[in-house]
């Protein structure tokens, strides 16, 4: 049996900023995202607690000094510079695709990131210093922290590696324990997460099993509409099947096609004649693999 291939070397260096060669240029709406802000504030009060990741790349700078390519950490190889940073801690990559190192990514759901917070509540950390770090509203850590109030236990086992939408969570407490296990199966069952499908489901709910059971009024949904609904979300839950069975296959070809036009890129006289011949096609090159590789990652993430 061969052993199997380590996908980083074993342990972290450090790197000069001007030796770390991004694969692409951050955009200014991703630095002016609320992504790149709560980096920037995480970075300047607590350092760079995930390492970039690179692989040693075949051409040198001016100086003889080796380069490295960046397969992942292009926003904290931007928050690192503007806060004047010299050098970057970095995993060093065996392999040169950046899409095999994403696929290793397990990204926080809510439900874990709650306990995160719980955790480091009870630890002695105030809720107003954990949305300073973060560079976000005390109000988003304090419904973060009472994301699960009024939600059965079952549930939360069943959503905890789930990206799910926090509003679900918001739906579920107008139901009975009971409802929500089903609702949460169903979910699972449609592999959609959505504030809407919670929201359908609610309203198909008989009252005896929501928390606040009220009397049928004229402006609530009928029978009809309720069968209706039913048979959308039957419908819908279909359609989705069928893009699913193909979707692993597109991406596929997609991310593969990516790694190639990467590479062809990275080629000195190649992306030369580019620039100078068909810098729009350049562009557009570079915008369809950004595309790809964020459709990736979020097909991870679900």
């Amino acid at each position: 049996m061969t052993a199997v291939k380590h996908a980083f070397e074993p342990v972290v260096v450090s790197i000069p900023l001007v030796q770390i060669l991004p694969t692409y240029k951050a955009t200014k709406d991703q630095l002016h995202s609320p992504k790149f802000t709560s980096i920037l504030a995480s970075i300047r009060e607590l350092g760079v607690i995930e390492p970039l990741a690179v692989h040693p790349s075949t051409t040198a700078d001016a100086g003889g000094n080796p380069c490295y390519i960046l397969l992942d950490g292009h926003l904290r190889l931007e928050a690192l510079r503007q806060l004047g940073a010299t050098e970057a801690l970095c995993l060093m990559a065996t392999d040169d695709e950046g899409f095999t190192y994403n696929r290793q990514i397990n990204r926080l759901t809510p439900i874990q990131e709650h306990k995160m917070i719980l955790e480091t509540i009870s630890k002695g950390v105030s809720a107003e210093r954990i949305a300073q770090t973060l560079n976000v509203n005390v109000d988003r850590i304090r419904a973060r922290e009472r994301l699960l109030d009024g939600i059965a236990p079952e549930v939360t086992e069943m959503l905890k590696n789930r990206m799910v939408s926090q509003s679900v969570f918001q739906t579920l407490r107008k139901m009975k324990p009971i409802r929500q296990i089903e609702t949460a199966e169903m979910m699972i069952s449609a592999n959609c997460f959505t504030a809407r499908y919670a929201e359908m489901v609610l309203v198909a709910t008989r009252p005896e099993l929501l928390v606040n059971a009220k009397k049928k009024t004229n402006g609530e949904a009928s029978a009809e509409d309720i069968a209706r609904m039913e048979r959308e979300m039957e419908k819908l839950y279909h359609d989705y099947r069928l893009v699913e069975d193909t979707l692993g296959e597109t991406m596929l070809v997609l991310v593969v096609t990516k790694g190639y036009i990467a590479k062809l890129m990275r080629n000195a006289a190649i992306a030369a004649y580019f620039k100078r011949y068909e810098p729009d096609l350049a562009t557009e090159l570079s915008a369809v693999m950004d595309a790809v590789t964020a459709d990736a990652r979020n097909l991870e993430r679900e």
